[in-house]
C-alpha cells in the first residue's frame, strides 16, 4: 500500500536544466521511480546558484511537475553537487592492532579511520564526501573490512571532498523554500558514475567523466570504489562561447551551429566547404566554413580533456584503468568524442550506456546525474555505507535550524 511507502526526490540544479526524478520506496526496499520533471535552469553559471529567486523559481516548477507527475508529494531528497568550488585530498593514517593476539578489531577499524579523517579543513569549508580506500593490513590489501584479521599495522586512506559552506548553503537553502527535507549531498560525479559502470568496471578500473553544460565531472575508480574525483567549471556551454566569439554570431546561434554541425575531432579538410545557419534561405541566414566550426569545437574539448587529464595527475594510470573511459553528459552527444578522449587519455573511450530496461524520456546521457543520484543514495543507505550521510546530516541540521 502507498501508505507504507517513502517518496524520495533526486534533484539536480545544473546550468542548463533542473532536474527532478521522484522515487517510490518500498518496505522490502526497492525503488519505483513514479516522477519525473525538468525545466530549463535559470539564475547557475557553472553549476553555482548566482541569482537566488531565478534558481528557485526553477527548481520549484521543476518539483510541482515531478509531484504531479507522480501524484504524490516528495518527503525528502538526495541533492546533486557539483562546481569549481569543490575540491580534494587524500589524507591516509596507520594504527597499531591493540589485541595482544594481534587479532584486528572494531575499536582498530574505527581509530584508524578516525584519524584518516581528522585533517582540518579551511575556515568556510565544509566535507560533502569522505571516500574510503581499502584497507592495507601489514601492507597488504585487505578489502572493505579487516575486522577479525590478524596483523599488527592496519592503514587506511580517504579522499575527502570538501565545498564552499556558502554555496552548498545556496543550493539547500533553494530545496528547503519547497518546505522539502534534503536528505543528504551526493556529488555529481558519484551518481552518473553509479550508473554508467558496472561492479565489475569498477574493479577493473574506469574513469567516468560527465560533460555538463557548465561543468564538468569526474571521478576515477579503482578496486572497485571512487577513490578520485573531481569538478571543473567547463562544459557544453564554452564550446558555444567560443563559437560565439570566433563566428561572431549570437548565442541562440552559436547553440545551433554547435548542435548541427560541431564536431570534436575536425574531419573537413576543404577550407571552403561552407553550411547554412538555418538553411531556409531566409533574411539573415548565413554560411559559415565547417571546418572553421569543427576547429573551435575541437580546441575546447581537447582543452576539456586535458585539463582533466592533469587534475588527475599520477593518478590515472591505464594499466589500472582496464575498464576504460565512459563518458555521460549532454555534451557526451557530440559527434567524435569518444576518439577525441582516446587520443588524450591514451585509454579505450565508449559513451556511457544506462541500465537496460530504462524508460526512452530517461534513456538519455544527460540525466545519468539525477537517476544516479537515487541508485547511488539508496544503496549508501541500505549498505550503512554512506560515508558522507554522518557529516551531511550535521551541516544540514546547522543550515535548518541555525544552531
Amino acid at each position: 500500500m502507498r501508505s507504507k511507502s517513502r517518496f524520495i526526490g533526486a534533484v539536480e540544479i545544473g546550468t542548463a536544466k533542473v532536474a527532478v526524478l521522484i522515487g517510490e520506496m518500498v518496505r522490502d526496499g526497492t525503488v519505483n521511480l513514479i516522477g519525473f520533471g525538468e525545466c530549463q535552469s535559470h539564475g547557475v553559471i557553472k553549476g553555482l546558484v548566482t541569482d537566488f529567486k531565478s534558481a528557485s523559481d526553477a527548481t520549484h516548477s521543476a518539483l510541482l511537475i515531478a509531484e504531479q507527475n507522480a501524484g504524490v508529494k516528495i518527503d525528502e531528497v538526495y541533492l546533486a553537487q557539483s562546481g569549481g568550488h569543490l575540491e580534494g585530498f587524500y589524507n591516509q593514517a596507520a594504527a597499531s592492532v591493540n589485541a595482544a593476539d594481534n587479532t584486528v578489531s572494531q575499536l582498530d577499524v574505527d581509530t584508524v579511520c578516525r584519524l584518516a579523517k581528522a585533517k582540518a579543513l579551511p575556515e568556510g569549508r565544509t566535507v560533502v564526501h569522505h571516500i574510503r580506500r581499502p584497507f592495507q593490513l601489514d601492507g597488504k590489501m585487505v578489502g572493505p573490512n579487516p575486522e577479525h584479521l590478524h596483523g599488527q599495522r592496519l592503514e587506511v586512506g580517504y579522499w575527502t571532498v570538501h565545498g564552499s559552506e556558502s554555496v552548498i548553503a545556496n543550493s539547500i537553502h533553494v530545496i528547503r523554500g519547497f518546505n522539502v527535507l534534503v536528505g543528504d549531498m551526493i556529488l555529481s560525479s558519484l551518481a552518473s558514475g553509479t550508473m554508467m559502470t558496472t561492479p565489475q568496471d569498477r574493479q577493473h578500473g574506469a574513469l567516468v567523466i560527465d560533460i555538463g553544460a557548465g561543468t564538468t565531472d569526474y571521478v576515477l575508480y579503482r578496486d572497485g570504489g571512487p577513490s578520485v574525483t573531481g569538478s571543473i567549471p567547463v562544459g557544453g556551454s564554452h564550446l558555444t562561447n567560443d563559437l560565439t566569439l570566433g563566428l561572431r554570431v549570437t548565442e541562440g546561434q552559436a547553440e545551433k551551429l554547435k548542435i548541427r554541425h560541431g564536431r570534436a575531432l575536425t574531419m573537413t579538410r576543404d577550407k571552403s566547404e561552407k553550411v547554412w545557419l538555418n538553411g531556409d534561405f531566409a533574411i539573415g541566414d548565413r554560411q559559415f566554413s565547417r571546418r572553421a566550426i569543427e576547429l573551435i569545437t575541437e580546441a575546447r574539448v581537447r582543452e576539456l580533456f586535458e585539463v582533466v587529464k592533469k587534475k588527475l595527475s599520477a593518478e590515472l594510470v591505464p594499466e589500472h584503468c582496464a575498464a576504460g573511459v565512459f563518458l555521460t553528459g549532454g555534451t557526451s552527444k557530440l559527434p567524435a568524442i569518444t576518439d577525441a578522449a582516446t587520443k588524450v587519455f591514451g585509454i579505450p573511450t565508449v559513451l556511457g550506456e544506462m541500465p537496460p530496461g530504462m524508460d526512452d524520456k530517461l534513456n538519455r546521457p544527460q540525466h545519468s546525474t539525477v537517476l544516479g543520484l537515487l541508485h547511488f543514495g539508496l544503496q549508501n543507505r541500505a549498505s550503512g555505507g554512506a560515508a558522507g550521510r554522518q557529516r551531511s546530516r550535521g551541516l544540514l541540521q546547522k543550515l535548518f535550524t541555525g544552531s
